[in-house]
């Protein structure tokens, strides 16, 4: 058996530990009872936000953005596309900049919209402007893979 993995409920922000050779299978939530992996983007407020990223044994990918902002608009259906297809590799969270301001200025939001990559309380990747899902997932790719 492998190591258990703590895991934030994209739904309640519980966390739930899961075995590290499961967590392909998913899994569902010890207090919610919804799947901790059903492609949901998780949205982050300054209550839940710290949980999420330190917390959780995966990485977080974060997609600072805002309402007005046209090319956050635009990038939307991108980062859902993904995030169906590379769950549980990491778990996919929104940060609104305009409703969660304390949140965005902690982490020095300049421009939207901008992903973040956080792994165990740390940023470890950081990156501006709209991109492909190609270009995302190719971005993406050497802080997911295990």
């Amino acid at each position: 058996m492998s190591e258990p993995m703590n895991v934030v409920c994209p739904y309640c922000d519980a966390v739930n530990k899961l075995p590290a050779s499961k967590l392909a299978m998913g899994g569902s939530c010890g207090k919610c009872k919804k799947k901790l992996f059903s492609g949901k983007v998780a949205t982050l407020k300054g209550g839940n936000a710290q949980r999420h990223f330190e917390q959780s044994d995966i990485p977080v990918v974060v997609d600072c953005w805002a309402a007005w902002c046209g090319p956050c608009k635009s990038f939307a259906p991108t980062f859902e596309q993904v995030t169906k297809q590379l769950e549980p590799k990491a778990r996919f969270a929104k940060l609104d900049t305009e409703n969660e301001q304390r949140l965005a200025s902690r982490f020095k939001i300049r421009s939207i919209p901008t992903l973040i990559i956080m792994k165990k309380g740390k940023e470890v990747a950081r990156q501006a402007g709209v991109m492909s899902s190609q270009q995302f997932k190719a971005w993406l790719k050497p802080y997911l893979d295990h």
